[in-house]
């Protein structure tokens, strides 16, 4: 059983599967459409939404330990007890550069195996190619969870402002039926989030269709998206009052750490570009140019986006599910101004749905080729050539908690499940250097091994920015898919011990 456990499959392998008969997808994406998916992924609710909520804090109805910031139990003990999250103020911008800083780091590791390992599945596959099969296993497991949860956060924040843009035609929506029924581990009194669910079930009917024309819809919604950025800082620019500025980091540094940490979930897009490998026309080139493209882009219109907002409004009045909005809203902006910039929100949002969507139905698809899934999540439509059942699987699995959930709790498990990723990304790439170091790499991490190092380092320190009960709740999701590994996946897998 030992020996199943850490049974690697060799790199020719997993791209010989690739190529197998009814589990082959269709090459249909260039440099461009990458960058476009990855700007399609990073730029959501996250810009809209979380910068807000990481500038003015989170305040929690009660206090418990649980909800204590993990680096803060660790340096401070029974001090640490809060209830809730101090914002960063203006320091937003400086936690954006400081996560882009630790993503930047780990989308080398990511572009150097993705150009090695041409394969639907991101750190799933490259886990299951260096760590074994054990660790592909939790690390597939652990995708699931970052991209079903970090859908469920935009869903919910489209929902946002969904409402706000109908409330400005005049038609409000009723709390009931478009607010989180859970949210901050408490019951709200609503009950279900209709907006949040619709957008998915709609996404996935579009992703189930093909590929190329779900691409072709994201690159439309990109350019409206930027589009909608862009007149947001020309427009906004005369309205920044510097007073708002001061002090420039109200809390001090822990508080841009914790800041960071929330507006991670931000950034998470970038990886997203990785799980559509095997649909690049050249991935070896085109994987690296669209990862590091997007993350550039993004990291410009973030800053750019956090220095305007709360330069706009007092960072203590952002925390809110559509920050840009209301803050637009506080200033008495011209209507038509609000309405193409909180339309362009909303259209962007849905771009978001679309690539996270696509990313977490090739994570389905990919484990069920290896047969760690039931095979039939493998299966590829005979003329959309899309892993259909994987995508309805993963539609539904979003779409129900999103009318339940709220954006907070969401965000945080999205965030955790991700930095794990990226450690065990950066793990691998400092194995495979060691046991294939002459292998081809068409792109190689720069100053390695500190620079992989680094990354996990970064990452850990981020994950210690979490809170307490985020921590729980991930390790009961490991302990949960463990269960199932043991007692049904290892049975199937071509490793498995007879």
């Amino acid at each position: 059983m030992a020996s199943q456990f850490f049974a690697t499959k060799s790199i020719d392998r997993l791209i010989s599967d690739s190529q197998e008969e009814g589990h082959r997808l269709k090459k249909v994406l260039g440099p461009w459409s990458l960058t476009a998916l990855g700007i399609g992924a990073i730029i959501g609710s996250g810009i809209f939404v979380l910068t807000g909520t990481a500038a003015a804090g989170v305040t929690l109805q009660r206090e418990s330990i649980l909800h204590a910031v993990v680096l803060d139990l660790i340096l401070h003990g029974k001090d640490a007890l809060t209830s809730g999250r101090m914002g960063a103020g203006p320091g937003i911008s400086i936690s954006f550069l400081m996560t882009a800083f630790a993503c930047g780091l780990s989308a080398l590791c990511y572009a150097e195996l993705a150009s090695m390992i041409p394969v639907a599945g991101s750190a799933y596959t490259y886990s299951y190619a260096t760590l074994g099969e054990l660790v592909a296993w939790i690390i597939g497991w652990d995708l699931i969870l970052e991209y079903a949860v970090g859908n469920v956060a935009v869903a919910v924040g489209f929902s946002g402002y969904f409402a706000s843009i109908m409330d400005g035609f005049g038609l409000a929506l009723p709390e009931k039926w478009s607010k989180a029924a859970w949210e901050n581990s408490q019951f709200t009194g609503n009950y279900f989030n209709v907006p949040a669910f619709l957008v998915v079930m709609i996404i996935t009917v579009l992703l189930v269709r093909g590929v190329k024309e779900s691409t072709r819809a994201n690159n439309v919604i990109v350019l409206i998206k930027v589009g909608a950025l862009v007149v947001f800082l020309i427009t906004r620019l005369g309205y920044i009052n510097t007073a708002n500025w001061k002090p420039f980091v109200p809390h001090g540094f822990p508080s841009l750490m914790t800041g960071a940490a929330i507006v991670f979930f931000t950034y998470i897009g970038f990886d997203a570009v990785s799980t559509a490998a095997e649909e690049c026309h050249n991935p070896q080139k085109d994987l690296p140019f669209g990862i590091f493209a997007s993350l550039i882009i993004c990291t410009f219109f973030y800053v750019s986006v956090a220095l305007v907002l709360t330069g706009m409004e007092h960072y203590s009045k952002l925390g809110n599910e559509a920050a840009v909005a209301n803050a637009m809203k506080s200033i008495n902006a011209n209507i038509w101004v609000q309405r193409i910039i909180v339309s362009g929100a909303l259209i962007g949002m849905v771009s978001t749905l679309l690539c996270w969507q696509l990313g977490q139905a090739r994570i389905w698809f990919a484990m069920a080729r290896d047969r760690l899934l039931p095979t039939y999540f493998g299966a590829v439509h005979s003329r959309f050539q899309t892993p259909h059942i994987s995508t309805w699987i993963a539609g539904v699995a979003v779409a129900l908690p999103s009318g339940i959930w709220g954006i907070a709790d969401a965000a945080d498990l999205c965030n955790i499940g991700t930095l794990f990723a990226f450690i065990l990304v950066s793990a691998g790439v400092l194995i495979l250097r060691k046991t294939q170091p002459d292998r081809p790499r068409s792109f190689r991490v720069p100053f390695s091994p500190v620079a992989p190092w680094l990354s996990i380092f970064c990452c850990l320190v981020l994950m210690t920015s979490l809170t307490l009960i985020t921590w729980l709740r991930f390790f009961v999701w490991l302990a949960i898919g463990l269960c199932i590994y043991f007692a049904y996946s290892r049975h199937r897998t071509e490793f498995a011990q007879n």
